[in-house]
C-alpha cells in the first residue's frame, strides 16, 4: 500500500511540474521570448496544452473571467496541493503508511 500510495504522491508532483512549465512557456511565448514558429517550441508547447488543458477547462468554467488574466493555473496547483497534503496527512495514516 505504501508504494501505491508513493506512486500517487509522484505523479502529483509531476503533474504539478508540468503546469509549472507550461506557464513559463506560455508566459515566454507571450512577450515574444520564444519564437512561435521553431518546431521543437511548438511541438513542446503541443504537449503541455494536452496535458493541462482538459484540467484547466473545467476550471475555467467555474471562474468568472478576469480580464487577460487566467487564474485557472493557479486554481489547478492549489488543489493539487490540497489534494497531496490531503493524501499525505490523512488518507496515508488511516492505512498505516
Amino acid at each position: 500500500m505504501t508504494a501505491l500510495f508513493l506512486l500517487l504522491d509522484k505523479i502529483l508532483d509531476i503533474y504539478l511540474f508540468v503546469i509549472f512549465i507550461w506557464v513559463v512557456f506560455s508566459w515566454l511565448m507571450t512577450f515574444g521570448i520564444l519564437p512561435t514558429h521553431n518546431r521543437l517550441v511548438s511541438s513542446v508547447m503541443d504537449i503541455l496544452h494536452r496535458l493541462t488543458q482538459p484540467a484547466l477547462q473545467r476550471i475555467r468554467r467555474f471562474l468568472p473571467a478576469f480580464g487577460g488574466v487566467d487564474l485557472s493555473p493557479m486554481v489547478l496547483i492549489l488543489l493539487l496541493w490540497f489534494l497531496q497534503n490531503l493524501l499525505r496527512n490523512d488518507i496515508a495514516p488511516l492505512f498505516g503508511v
